[in-house]
């Protein structure tokens, strides 16, 4: 992928792809193509060929989709199976038809069995059940990764895949009824010691674990596998056409909000509601397989939350501090 590629970078705006972007701007890429919903629905497959017919792209970075925490998942599970899957499936049989030459899909870790050995490897795929609370949105991301893969059998493209662990970092959701468990704590901390609020209750029991890696860790492993990563004909007949991409480290929900409480300065208790789903107990990836092809996260999690805190307070001056 060469600085004048033809670079499209599909949901620019979220949180992966405005990272994609800065990366590529970064690195004096002069020819990426992007699309605002308003300007390109994904979800209709006219609108999408009539794209691919103008502006055929020659390498995409497939970000767009509808992501979201528990409460999210639990709420909207029809949308979050529907609309990701028709995102993903207008790109990538487009991408195949209009001769994109390399394609990277994003997908996520809550593609693995909710009772999975831990660390995840990509072979424990398909190994077992999924975990309820976010089922038709890891169903998606599987039907992407198997896409890629038979697109890559059949007719064979050059489509790749990466499963991020929990992201987080600028350009996040700090919406508490959509956003996953990073933002939603920075926002919920910052608001409760604006309003001098003494407690703060918040859901399940702290004790899961989680594995998260700063965005632009994220872009840099996309962009990564995007110049070094061709699967051969074996690694295709196999399916070993996607990499997990994480830190390789977790920590407890409890132990994530004592730092986040005490980055924000909230001096109030924290107030665990068990009655509230604690979703799957430890999702931690086995990152070794980027690892040995010589990739590693940069960002440390204490470093990451700080400079996320602080775009946060930048971009959210004016926000109302009363909850929703």
């Amino acid at each position: 992928m060469e600085n004048q590629s033809k670079v499209y970078i599909a949901g620019h705006r979220g949180l992966v792809g405005s990272a994609i972007l800065r990366k590529l701007e970064k690195l004096n890429y002069t020819n990426i193509i992007t699309k605002t919903h308003k300007e390109l629905d994904l979800l209709n497959p006219n609108d999408t060929e009539d794209f691919f017919k103008q502006e055929k792209p020659e390498y995409i970075f497939l970000a767009a989709a509808k992501v979201g925490g528990i409460m999210a998942n639990n709420t909207y599970p029809a949308s979050f199976i529907y609309e990701n899957l028709q995102i993903q499936n207008n790109i990538i049989h487009l991408s195949y038809k209009y001769n994109v030459k390399k394609l990277l899909f994003l997908g996520s870790s809550c593609i693995y069995p909710k009772k999975c050995y831990q660390p995840m490897k990509e072979e424990y795929l398909l190994s077992g059940f999924l975990e309820p609370t976010n089922e038709p949105y890891a169903i998606a991301k599987i039907a992407g990764i198997k896409m890629c893969q038979s697109y890559n059998r059949q007719y064979g493209t050059n489509f790749i895949a990466c499963m991020p662990t929990n992201l987080y970092g600028p350009n996040d959701n700090f919406d508490l009824m959509t956003s996953h468990v990073l933002p939603a704590l920075i926002r919920r901390f910052t608001e409760a010691k604006r309003n001098n609020l003494t407690e703060e209750v918040l859901w399940g029991t702290g004790s899961p674990r989680r594995e998260f890696l700063h965005v632009d860790d994220m872009a840099d492993a996309c962009f990564f596998l995007m110049n070094n990563f061709n699967p051969t004909s074996d690694q295709n007949e196999k399916g070993e056409i996607f990499f997990n991409v994480g830190s390789g480290k977790d920590i407890t929900i409890g132990e994530l909000a004592d730092l986040i409480k005490d980055i924000t300065g909230y001096k109030g208790q924290i107030k665990w509601d068990e009655t509230k789903p604690d979703g799957t107990l430890q999702k931690l990836l086995d990152v070794s397989k980027l690892w040995d092809m010589g990739w590693k996260e940069s960002i440390s999690l204490k470093d990451g939350i700080k400079q996320t805190y602080e775009w946060f307070l930048n971009n959210f001056k004016n926000e109302k501090t009363t909850k929703i």
